[in-house]
């Protein structure tokens, strides 16, 4: 069991409900769980035609949509950052004492065979265990 988990969460999948689902199974009695989204921030030319109000709009989009992934989940803590995923996975991971992180992962193209890149990522590089869920 695990005292502090910490939910991924890509909003624009439907995986909110199964994660936390696994968060709560691996939970310790008086454990918490945080949900976490990063929104990918945006980088080189994309950056540079990009408004900050964009960026603000969809950020303020994310933190809504974390909202709604999350009504009648009083207990869980919710954070949106901005950065890249997997970097700020572990950064957060590391800052909050996360024991365990939940993730899902999409199906593998060739380049990322037996699970998606940011999984494999923050796999290869969390300072805890790691429970990735895929659908079937």
């Amino acid at each position: 069991m695990y005292s502090k988990i910490l939910v991924t969460l890509a909003l624009d999948h439907g995986l909110a409900p199964r994660l936390l689902g696994i968060a709560r199974g691996l939970l310790a009695r008086n454990g918490e769980i945080h949900a976490l989204h990063v929104v990918e921030a945006a980088y080189g030319l994309a950056q540079a035609t990009q408004s900050s109000e964009v960026a603000k709009q969809a950020f303020e989009r994310a933190k809504s949509r974390m909202q709604e992934k999350l009504v009648g989940e009083a207990r869980i803590k919710r954070t949106v950052v901005e950065g890249h995923v997997y970097r700020s996975i572990l950064d957060f991971a590391r800052e909050q004492g996360a024991d365990c992180i939940v993730m899902g992962s999409h199906r593998p193209g060739l380049s990322d065979y037996f699970i998606g890149s940011t999984a494999a990522r923050v796999v290869r590089h969390a300072a805890c265990a790691v429970h990735v869920h895929r659908e079937a």
